[in-house]
């Protein structure tokens, strides 16, 4: 969340999957409440997971981000491989917040 709001140009806006409208959408779209093992990118009225909904992100970044579509190519197997592997590792590798972030006074249109 915090790289898209850096670099999005306010395109996206956010919600906690653990609040009572993300709850409500992740059964819409026939995910399982508690199950957060992945963020969903709703778009069009569908839902995007794993790495189709991150490549989905990336693409709407702009350049040099875009170029991320190139994994594309691979087979959705291949990709939702290696976004498991990413998502399995985040916090060693990025780091974990004690709690979580507020949003800044000029974000905070960008949550529902």
């Amino acid at each position: 969340m915090d790289f898209l709001l850096k670099r999005d140009g306010g395109t996206f806006r956010f919600l906690s999957a653990q609040s009572p409208l993300g709850e409500a959408l992740y059964a819409h779209y026939g995910y399982k409440s508690g199950d957060y093992d992945t963020n969903i990118l709703i778009e069009d009225g569908h839902a995007r997971v794993r790495s189709d909904g991150t490549l989905a992100m990336f693409e709407r970044l702009g350049w040099p981000w875009r170029a991320m579509g190139v994994f594309r190519l691979l087979p959705r197997r291949v990709r939702d491989w290696g976004y498991e592997r990413i998502a399995r590792n985040r916090l060693r590798w990025f780091g974990r917040r004690d709690t979580c972030r507020l949003p800044a006074p000029g974000e905070r249109t960008r949550f529902l």
